[in-house]
């Protein structure tokens, strides 16, 4: 069972930046694909990028490409997503997802954790 824990999320005008950082343990330094989600009221939840903890690869949301950058320090066993030139789309709440079954990254369905989610409101 992987447990994790986000942190980071805020309240930032347009344009502005916010780093999410997700903290995972209980997986025991294997490799296992990773990625935060979002989900805004009244929404579906959504992939906004993916990692694979060993490798490095990396896949977004076309939505986020070129704004948002996911990576991840295996040593500290974070996932962090930098989060760049944010807009009132980007308003929701962001959950970290681990241990994706083999699917498509996108779906929300295929992750075997999420952590509680941490709350990123984006002001126009």
């Amino acid at each position: 069972q992987v447990q994790l824990v986000e942190s980071g999320g805020g309240s930032v005008q347009a344009g502005g930046s916010l780093r999410l950082s997700c903290a995972a343990s209980g997986y025991y330094s294997r490799s296992i694909w990773m990625a935060w989600f979002r989900q805004a009221t009244g929404k579906e939840r959504e992939g906004v990028a993916s990692i694979y903890t060993g490798y490095g690869t990396t896949y977004y949301a076309d939505s986020v490409k070129g704004r948002f950058t996911i990576s991840r320090d295996n040593a500290k066993n974070t996932v962090d997503l930098q989060m760049n030139d944010l807009n009132s789309e980007d308003t929701a709440m962001y959950y970290c997802a681990a241990d994706r079954n083999g699917g498509m990254w996108t779906r929300w369905q295929e992750y075997k954790n999420w952590g509680q989610g941490t709350q990123v409101t984006v002001s126009s």
